[in-house]
């Protein structure tokens, strides 16, 4: 890749932009150099944040300057170093694809040229990456689906999709952190917080989690919907 993009953004903000087209290079090289950024705790830094393709790293005006942190972000950048795009954490959670929970998925497999069992199948046996969070609290882009999962967003927003749902476009899988209105096609429906501001960890996700989705039936997805002792029957493996 070529060296990335140094830019201001705000009175206390700086984008380091490494692509300007979505890859799986440019994201995995986003996420590890907020990781550097991390370690080498550069004065006066108070936030880094990755998105697809660049981060954003905040600073305390009163504390540092604005170029004390772009030579700083230049040092690492030039710092040798292998990108490790293993992911540390891999998450199963299940999902319900039933016409009761996923109210377009036969249209979004049809856009996408396969049937619904096909689409399913290719759901549930890919590992996806958490490529960014954003949006709203704590909420994932997943990615990348194959190239035929490269559908457009719908030209009219659905008013309502509850908390959980699981929805697609543009070769990205979304759990939805909050009732909220979307472009995306509803595919499916987990019980799972991605949110939950009262736990020791509100966010579920970091960037670069891995995510593996499991079939269930609307039936045990409801049950899992009423239980209080799991989020919703998700299971977080530590990898080695």
């Amino acid at each position: 890749m070529t060296a990335p993009d140094i830019c201001p953004l705000g009175i206390d903000g700086i984008l380091v932009r490494f692509s300007t087209a979505l890859s799986e290079e440019a994201n995995q090289t986003a996420i590890a150099f907020r990781q550097r950024v991390a370690e080498a705790d550069i004065p006066g830094v108070t936030d880094i944040v990755p998105s697809l393709t660049t981060v954003r790293v905040g600073f305390d005006p009163s504390k540092t300057t604005r170029a004390d942190v772009t030579a700083a972000l230049k040092q690492v950048i030039h710092m040798p170093v292998s990108i490790d795009a293993s992911p540390r954490r891999r998450w199963h959670i299940p999902v319900a694809f039933g016409p009761r929970h996923a109210p377009q998925l036969y249209q979004a497999a049809e856009l996408a040229g396969v049937s619904v069992e096909t689409a399913v199948a290719e759901i549930t046996a890919r590992n996806l990456r958490v490529i960014a969070l954003g949006f709203a609290p704590g909420q994932p882009y997943l990615g990348m689906l194959p190239p035929h999962w490269d559908i457009p967003r719908q030209s009219e927003l659905t008013p309502h999709l509850p908390s959980g749902a699981l929805v697609v476009a543009v070769r990205q899988l979304i759990i939805f952190a909050a009732d909220a209105p979307t472009g995306w096609r509803h595919i499916g429906q987990t019980a799972f917080q991605v949110y939950r501001p009262q736990a020791p960890e509100p966010f579920a996700f970091e960037p670069g989690d891995e995510v593996r989705f499991a079939q269930v039936g609307d039936s045990e997805l409801d049950v899992l919907s009423n239980r209080t002792d799991t989020n919703g029957g998700a299971r977080c493996e530590v990898l080695g």
